[in-house]
């Protein structure tokens, strides 16, 4: 057997001989030293390989590979496979998350998404990336114009741990409670319509605050309808609320798609996140940055808010949802 080595040489650009005329021009400036293991049998010069393959891929255990997808596709998922699938995951998307997302943030994610992956699989990660995707295009909507005028999120709408957990708070309980099954099968289902409503709140909250800022011709205070500033906390606006439903439809319409939960509770989703969101205009008019309610920051309220959607959507499915399909 011959094992031919190729080691780079340089070679003069301007000369056309090689070690072996009977071989194709390599591309490449290269010298091809022919070593024989079976000294019996000779090499001849004349016969060079026309095709050599290379070894390294056959080096590789084509079973790694398979086991890695088996491990992904796991159901029902497994700590092992919403760690590895949410790894792949944020090193391909790493360029959206930058967008959005500080250092801290991505971190904070990281461990938000594990945890919904391993709750609710593949979908309840879809859902969560969805709220992000939507959230911060609408965040950076007209951002030169809100820099402007004092309204825009810091960092140029990327957010950091706070606000991970601030808009996650809620579905993340959801998602321990389905983890660890807490209320049996009677409770699984709406441990699944807890966490779809809480991020249907946040979608609207902020795509109706971001949207109202940029486009917002008149924006009132809740609480007297008072005409003020955009920007204000507890302002609402006819284009930032429209904006907010339907951020709240498109992402009930998408977790009824992907199986989560049915129409009459994508349904309950889009109201609940509503009230919620009135009532969360409604403390950040009458409480926030107020004397001695200093701690109710953005974040503060936005686990109010989302915690308000989910309660809110799981008391309407049972009270008076009892007799819908689940």
């Amino acid at each position: 057997m011959a094992i031919y080595l190729y080691t780079p040489i340089p070679l003069s650009s301007k000369s056309s001989s090689y070690f072996y005329p009977n071989f194709p021009k390599p591309t490449s400036k290269i010298l091809l030293i022919p070593f024989n293991t079976n000294p019996k049998i000779p090499i001849s010069k004349n016969k060079m390989p026309t095709q050599i393959q290379a070894s390294s891929t056959s080096d590789l255990d084509p079973g790694l590979l398979q086991q890695a997808i088996q491990l992904v596709q796991s159901s029902p998922p497994t700590w092992h496979s919403a760690i590895l699938s949410n790894a792949l995951i944020f090193a391909l998307g790493s360029p959206i998350l930058v967008t959005g997302l500080s250092v801290s943030g991505i971190a904070a994610a990281f461990l938000l998404g594990t945890l919904t992956w391993r709750a609710f699989g593949s979908s309840g990660f879809l859902l969560v990336a969805t709220y992000f995707v939507i959230g911060t295009a609408a965040t950076k909507v007209k951002m030169a114009q809100k820099e402007a005028q004092g309204v825009a999120e810091k960092r140029k709408g990327r957010r950091g741990p706070g606000s991970v957990i601030g808009s996650s708070a809620a579905g993340c309980v959801c998602a321990y409670l389905s983890i660890y099954g807490i209320g049996g099968d009677a409770f699984s289902g709406l441990w699944v319509l807890g966490f779809v409503a809480s991020f249907c709140t946040k979608l609207s909250d902020t795509v109706s605050s971001e949207i109202g800022k940029a486009y917002g011709k008149t924006t009132y205070l809740i609480t007297t309808f008072k005409i003020v500033p955009r920007g204000t906390e507890g302002a609402v606006s006819v284009e930032g609320t429209f904006a907010g439903i339907l951020a709240s439809i498109l992402l009930a319409s998408i977790s009824c798609l992907m199986g989560q939960i049915n129409v009459p509770k994508a349904i309950i989703c889009v109201i609940a996140s509503q009230i919620a969101n009135i009532g969360e205009s409604v403390i950040g008019a009458a409480l926030q940055d107020k004397e001695g309610f200093r701690w109710l920051n953005n974040d503060a309220v936005n686990v109010i808010n989302i915690s308000m959607g989910s309660v809110l959507a799981v008391i309407m499915q049972q009270l008076t949802l009892q007799s819908w399909p689940r």
